[in-house]
């Protein structure tokens, strides 16, 4: 396939040709055609990371970039699928945009709602209609929650949603006793001894210390996944800056004791304090 005019403007028509072409058996990419949903799936995750990392830096060209990386895994999944005669990229504007408007009748139909607070409630309310009529037996509060989320935000969902029959803590104190209790129950595994022999209960204090994190950055409004990104930035950052500093003295941060290396993470930290 030869574009007609490289440097005119592409549409989603050209992007689909293009995958096309890529998976081609007779002249398309080795490495396109070995692929399958399987095999594809980590890296349309990955993608979407990126695109949150680019929201997070707010880098609006980087963010063009992923976005568009993301798009084609859509349409890898699409052309995977239309080879196997399941569906195809129409197939899934088709679907989404019929869910879009089925699911906002207070935009597309004469339901009124009163607030966002409404429009969720009403999203979930239609979600369950639309699982029963699929023939779903599950009837709990916590169905339709996919198990393939990231477990940090799995855990906000599962905790969201029992919120809305009223499980729920009425405000943060609780959750922070909690989480006392919690690391205190950790504490009392180490105290044991024989870390090895104790793996399977530490796992599961530890699980609930986690948990709980999550259950109060829900109450405090706080995104978990962003809020951990940004505790990943800072840490990466700092730690630079201390590598930075070992070289500016002559040295490396391995050749340097833990009480010397936390030295250079305490300057590291007044440094940014000190910044306006």
């Amino acid at each position: 396939m030869t574009l007609a005019n490289p440097s005119a403007p592409r549409s989603i028509e050209d992007l689909l040709r293009i995958m096309a072409r890529l998976r081609d058996r007779e002249h398309g990419c080795p490495w396109d055609l070995e692929q399958d949903f399987a095999s594809i799936a980590p890296y349309t995750i990955e993608e979407a990371y990126e695109v949150a990392d680019a929201i997070d830096r707010h880098d609006l060209p980087a963010l063009k970039d992923e976005l568009g990386d993301l798009l084609l895994q859509v349409v890898f999944h699409a052309q995977m699928a239309k080879e196997q005669g399941a569906f195809a990229f129409d197939d899934v504007v088709e679907a989404i945009s019929d869910k879009l408007v089925r699911r906002h009748p207070h935009v597309f139909g004469d339901t009124a709602v009163d607030g966002a607070g409404e429009v969720t409630a009403n999203w979930e309310a239609i979600k369950r209609a639309e699982r029963q009529a699929a023939g779903e037996q599950d009837d709990s509060a916590l169905a339709g929650i996919a198990r393939g989320l990231p477990e940090w935000q799995r855990a906000v969902k599962l905790q969201s949603r029992a919120a809305r029959i009223g499980f729920d803590w009425p405000n943060p104190a609780p959750v922070l006793a909690k989480l006392h209790e919690e690391i205190d129950e950790v504490r009392e595994e180490f105290a044991h001894g024989d870390i090895d022999a104790r793996h399977d209960r530490l796992q599961e204090e530890i699980g609930d210390v986690l948990f709980v994190c999550a259950n109060l950055a829900r109450h405090a409004k706080v995104d978990v996944g962003a809020a951990l990104r940004g505790a990943n930035h800072k840490f990466e950052r700092r730690f630079r800056a201390m590598e930075a500093l070992a070289r500016d003295a002559g040295t490396t941060l391995d050749a340097l004791s833990l009480t010397e290396q936390d030295a250079l993470w305490d300057q590291v930290k007044a440094r940014e304090h000190a910044e306006p």
